[in-house]
């Protein structure tokens, strides 16, 4: 762990150049920042929304009955989708701009949502799911690089993390839309659930390209005008000259000037480095952990066969996650991302070995009071999942890479998140169908892995922390004094402060850990 005065200082000199007269919800044009990253963050919700058609008697029934790799290729074909739209998001992202990624993402997701609640057949229902997918890997691996760019710097490690945790939400949608129209007698009980699925995407086609541009890429492509208005406009209250605009608009030019500096990078940046590969270690391993935790389908291991039944349960469920998840993202920066990992992954461990027990327990001797026990643990095992994994993976992610490396580290990042799921989404049914309670046990011994992996190689998510960790302390000092001596910050005084800015102590809202890795 990095020393913790870098944490304490740089947390007392940020606050110098910070607004502190009034709380941010008395600033307009910051309400204003946030509704736009609320329409951002639908797209987490969108991501989310599994509408559960497979419990549907009708669309069943419509479809012929699918089983085997027809059914297994329904359940994967929308990450599939994603995967395909994986090499392409990142250039798109990089030359045309974050929003307009955003916003052809969700064009595509609106056309597919409509074929697949028009679908007459079940191949015509698999190409929209792919198409689904495929929109959905630009918009999703975009959103979240928006909003940690254009935040308010106070807010931007809660809002970031709050963003992924919005999944449950669209489980949540899903779960209760299915289970109004499950006893529909006709075919719109599952083309209703469908046609919901486009709702997060029509708002984002309509707004999105109102919303503000991400000041790093203007910058970037050399608008430095427009950078410094946006900034001016929300993290300013339209003063462009605003100290604290002024040092992140100054920290933007210098990060991306170093940047360019190196030219075209590629691929292999991405490990080329000692400490970009450290964080490639961080980031690979906490996209298959989030998707290799858990499994799916098991309440049939347990007795629970009512479709109902199952519907209620899940609805529940997603509803549960859903309010953890966010608390888990607001109470991130106060505990702590390597505290929040840890608990989580602990209890995750410990809470899916008693459910491989009580599912045992039911499997041989067939105890009622076991197979209930199961669902308390299943619902305790994803609270410990939602203080984390939910609401952390993707900010984590984002946070600590340089923005040179950031699209295509984040497309690497949600390569791997959609590769795990869609490999659990084959594998598993058939390992449980095979070995049914006794498969619970490899996930046992590879929840054990992630803790101790966790322990081991996770470290503190502050931008000066993480810099410090991976880049070493005099990085962060050089970065530091550059961008606060370019703007004269070292006699200037907070807003209703009387204290001066430690230029060597301020600290960075661009993060220096996004600059100099590959000089490391």
């Amino acid at each position: 762990m990095a020393p913790n005065n870098i944490v304490s200082d740089g947390q007392k000199s940020y606050m110098h150049l910070v607004d502190t007269s009034r709380p941010w919800y008395k600033n307009r044009r910051i309400v204003v920042l946030n509704l736009w990253i609320m329409l951002l963050s639908v797209t987490s919700m969108a991501n989310g929304y599994d509408d559960g058609l497979q419990l549907l008697k009708q669309w069943e029934l419509d479809f012929n009955n699918p089983s085997g790799s027809k059914l297994g290729l329904l359940g994967a074909i929308q990450n599939i989708g994603g995967l395909a739209a994986f090499p392409f998001s990142p250039y798109m992202a990089d030359i045309l701009g974050r929003k307009r990624t955003v916003f052809f993402g969700s064009v595509v997701m609106v056309l597919a949502t409509i074929v697949q609640t028009a679908s007459q057949n079940v191949n015509m229902f698999i190409g929209a799911r792919f198409m689904l997918g495929f929109g959905l890997g630009f918009a999703a691996n975009t959103a979240p690089m928006l909003i940690m760019e254009i935040a308010y710097p106070t807010q931007r490690g809660p809002i970031s993390s709050v963003y992924n945790a919005l999944w449950p939400g669209g489980a949540l949608l899903a779960s209760w839309v299915t289970f109004g129209s499950f006893h529909m007698n006709s075919s719109w009980a599952w083309r209703m659930p469908s046609a919901f699925q486009a709702l997060p995407s029509v708002f984002q086609v309509f707004l999105i390209l109102w919303g503000p541009e991400s000041p790093r890429w203007l910058v970037a492509r050399g608008r430095e005008k427009e950078a410094l208005e946006v900034l001016g406009y929300y993290h300013g209250n339209g003063n462009q000259d605003d100290p604290l605009v002024q040092f992140e608009f100054e920290e933007i030019r210098t990060a991306i000037h170093e940047e360019q500096i190196q030219a075209r990078t590629s691929w292999f940046d991405l490990f080329r480095t000692p400490g970009n590969r450290k964080r490639m270690r961080i980031v690979l391993a906490i996209a298959v952990f989030s998707q290799w935790s858990d499994l799916n389908k098991v309440f049939d291991t347990i007795g629970i066969t009512d479709p109902v039944e199952q519907l209620l349960i899940n609805a529940f469920l997603n509803l549960w996650s859903l309010i953890l998840a966010v608390g888990g993202g607001l109470l991130c920066d106060r505990l702590g991302r390597r505290t929040l990992f840890i608990t989580s992954t602990a209890g995750m461990l410990v809470f899916f070995l008693l459910q491989t027990v009580c599912s045992s327990q039911y499997a041989l001797h067939g105890n009622k009071a076991a197979g209930n026990a199961v669902v308390a643990f299943i619902y305790l095992y994803s609270a410990a999942y939602a203080i984390a994994y939910s609401p952390l993976i993707t900010s984590y992610t984002i946070e600590v890479l340089p923005f040179s490396l950031r699209a295509k580290g984040f497309t690497l990042f949600g390569f791997f998140v959609t590769a795990s799921l869609v490999f659990n989404q084959y594998v598993n049914p058939i390992a449980l169908q095979k070995l049914g309670w006794k498969y619970y046990i490899v996930y046992v011994v590879w929840l054990a892995f992630e803790l101790v992996y966790v322990y081991l190689f996770l470290v503190e998510r502050t931008l000066e922390e993480t810099a410090a960790l991976f880049d070493g302390d005099t990085k962060v000092a050089e970065l530091q004094r550059h961008a606060a001596a370019t703007v004269g910050l070292s006699g200037a005084e907070s807003h209703g402060s009387t204290e001066k800015v430690d230029e060597k102590k301020s600290e960075s809202v661009e993060g220096p850990i996004v600059r100099e890795l590959e000089k490391a």
